[in-house]
């Protein structure tokens, strides 16, 4: 799995918070990795005192000191500037999936204020949406130094749907590969947590809307049961836990507290209003979390197994 990793750099700091990682993954799944630079239109020279890479010969060398200085010898680093100016840029990474036919994009997730973290970030979240190959979002680095990046605990969001499978089949490629612990974690909301059409139903029928909740807390129990039981057959360390709440809130305070090195969620790469879940909360964990998010596409029905 993941042969072949795209990496888009703009020249920033930030950007570079994810190269630990493709280091990491290069390294242990043997992949080619490319890196990328997307030429801007009326891009300006600098963003809070960062250089906004706009010509073609600089962005290029750039990328040359990039993989010499971060990459070891003998790992096989492609680089790529797309010279032809654009006005989207998230638009400009995601067409080179057809072009580059990687099987995985790394990208920092957010910044930690200010224009360049808030364009990098929006620009992440575009690849999502436009993307149909995993996305690995990587947090900010909160020093000078990125931050190292491990893959020994695995933390996989399911919502009961065979469809959205989709992220525990990748999550276990990925951890047998990484002999990787796998957590799987099951969010079932409470009355005060709901929202949509569902919130409004709660609140004219609060008595069975608790009961359904209970009903759909068994449910996940014995749902997650049946895939622990399965992936501890294939040879897995694995556990899994049912929560009642915020989706996103339970999610971000179940890696930290899992110590998850990576989470792991299908997605149908929609963001605000569209995401696949009631109250998005693939774009707030996104925007919350301190730990790695593998965001794998839900591309089609899928058999249950």
């Amino acid at each position: 799995m993941f042969k072949h990793i795209l990496i888009p750099l703009d020249g920033s700091r930030l950007a570079e918070t994810v190269l630990p990682a493709g280091v990491h993954l290069a390294k242990i799944l043997g992949s080619v990795v490319t890196l990328l630079h997307v030429i801007e239109r009326a891009a300006p020279q600098e963003v809070h005192g960062e250089r906004h890479l706009r010509d073609p010969g600089e962005a290029a060398e750039y990328l040359d000191e990039v993989a010499s200085r971060v990459f070891p010898a003998g790992m096989h680093v492609e680089r790529h500037v797309h010279s032809a100016e654009v006005d989207n840029v998230a638009r400009g990474i995601a067409m080179h999936v057809g072009e580059l036919a990687p099987d995985l994009i790394l990208m920092c997730t957010h910044g930690s204020g200010g224009l360049r973290g808030w364009m990098f970030g929006r620009i992440a979240n575009q690849v999502v949406k436009f993307g149909t190959i995993p996305v690995l979002l990587v947090p900010p680095a909160v020093t000078e130094t990125a931050p190292a990046f491990s893959c020994r605990r695995l933390l996989v969001t399911l919502d009961g749907d065979p469809e959205h499978e989709q992220g525990l089949r990748a999550a276990s490629s990925l951890a047998k590969i990484c002999g990787a612990e796998l957590h799987l974690l099951m969010v079932v909301p409470t009355l005060g947590t709901l929202s949509g059409e569902q919130a409004a139903t709660a609140k004219m029928h609060p008595g069975a809307t608790s009961v359904v909740l209970e009903l759909a807390e068994q449910g996940a129990e014995a749902y997650l049961n049946r895939h622990v039981t399965a992936l501890q057959a294939e040879g897995f360390t694995v556990t899994a836990d049912v929560r009642r709440g915020d989706p996103a809130t339970v999610i971000v305070n179940a890696a930290e507290r899992a110590e998850a090195d990576l989470v792991v969620m299908g997605t149908h790469g929609k963001i605000g209003m569209d995401a696949f879940w009631a109250g998005s909360p693939t774009p707030n964990v996104t925007s919350r979390s301190g730990v790695p998010l593998l965001l794998v596409p839900v591309t089609g029905k899928i058999s249950a197994t």
